[in-house]
């Protein structure tokens, strides 16, 4: 199945690079989990550059049966899964988790900070586990 989810994401990728432009946006598919039925494929979207990720997914899932087309064009299989897309913020997560693993590095003031000091919970509980937002 790595090897299917793989081939997906790689042609979906340059579909949506080739047939569709997003104003401002930078799009892309950082993980596709194709069913072992091979009828639903969940595309992870991820938006960089545009305040309304909504209004992205909603244009993917508008060209949805053309999208579909396509993959079927490309890929040889024995069915073409209906796509289904889900917003991927693990970019901006990660980024949010390195920001505040540099403030907690940073120099403190000559008062160092005890272990229960709030700061160093920061981390904990901010993007809940990212396997959670792809089941």
């Amino acid at each position: 199945m790595l090897r299917i989810n793989e081939v997906v994401k790689r042609e979906l990728s340059s579909i949506i690079a080739r047939e569709m432009s997003f104003e401002g946006a930078l799009v892309s598919i950082n993980h596709v989990d194709v069913a072992s039925d091979l009828k639903n494929a969940h595309a992870f979207v991820s938006v960089l550059g545009s305040d309304n990720a909504e209004s992205v997914l909603n244009k993917l899932a508008s060209h949805r049966a053309t999208l579909q087309a396509e993959l079927a064009r490309h890929v040889t299989m024995k069915y073409t899964p209906q796509l289904i897309f889900h917003l991927d913020d693990s970019i901006e997560c990660g980024a949010r988790v390195i920001e505040i693993l540099q403030e907690i590095e940073a120099p403190h003031s000559e008062n160092e900070s005890s272990p229960h000091d709030p700061s160093s919970r920061k981390l904990a509980g901010y993007c809940g586990s990212i396997s959670d937002s792809r089941s």
